[in-house]
């Protein structure tokens, strides 16, 4: 990282930490444990999720046009799912 602002933490706790009002463009999370962690009005737009834990994850309230798992379209599997369930 070479902006000036840039922090570097390896092997480090930071459990029950806050960040507000926090650019965390072009930041890279390696073997990184958010168990319990709240994101609230956060932009993951163009953001990339390899070998991801998701179980028991809730998602609401969410803008999800374009977002793909496993190269699939969620709104697409979300219209699909509601169609078949509505009848």
């Amino acid at each position: 990282m070479s902006d000036s602002n840039s922090l570097q933490h390896e092997h480090t706790a930071l459990v029950g930490s806050r960040f507000v009002d926090v650019d965390l463009q072009r930041t890279v999370f390696e073997d990184v444990n958010l168990r319990g962690s709240v994101f609230r009005n956060v932009a993951f737009t163009d953001a990339r999720l390899e070998n991801v834990c998701f179980g028991n994850v809730d998602i609401g309230d969410a803008n999800i046009e374009g977002m793909k798992i496993n190269g699939i379209l969620v709104s697409e599997l979300l219209r699909v799912y509601a169609q078949a369930h509505s009848k």
